[in-house]
């Protein structure tokens, strides 16, 4: 099992989460952020400091997200673990259903 980055992260990557998780498994791509599955220690770390509530344990993500479980899954396909995400910075690329998302707006 593993933690799942949901919508409400789509369009704002706060990265409040990134600094939090002691093991680098959160990567940023062009709209939002994925938690590395194999990477992911389930240490929960980063689900509390969310600002907009879009970390879930993988149980746990509300039916209307569950698609973003496969989209967390999907960002990695290719790249596999490949060690931290400071190794690698940021993508210029998102899961499929991601990219097709229409532009999220967030009240900040």
């Amino acid at each position: 099992m593993t933690y799942v980055i949901a919508q409400p992260c789509v369009d704002l990557k706060d990265k409040s989460c990134i600094e939090e998780c002691p093991v680098d498994c959160i990567y940023e791509g062009g709209r939002m952020l994925y938690i590395q599955p194999d990477e992911c220690v389930d240490c929960g770390a980063c689900e509390p400091v969310c600002p907009v509530e879009a970390i879930f344990y993988e149980d746990d993500v509300p039916t209307e997200w569950t698609p973003f479980t496969s989209a967390n899954v999907e960002f990695f396909e290719g790249v596999g673990s490949p060690g931290g995400a400071a190794r690698v910075g940021a993508a210029d690329r998102d899961a499929a259903m991601v990219t097709g998302l229409p532009p999220q707006e967030h009240n900040e």
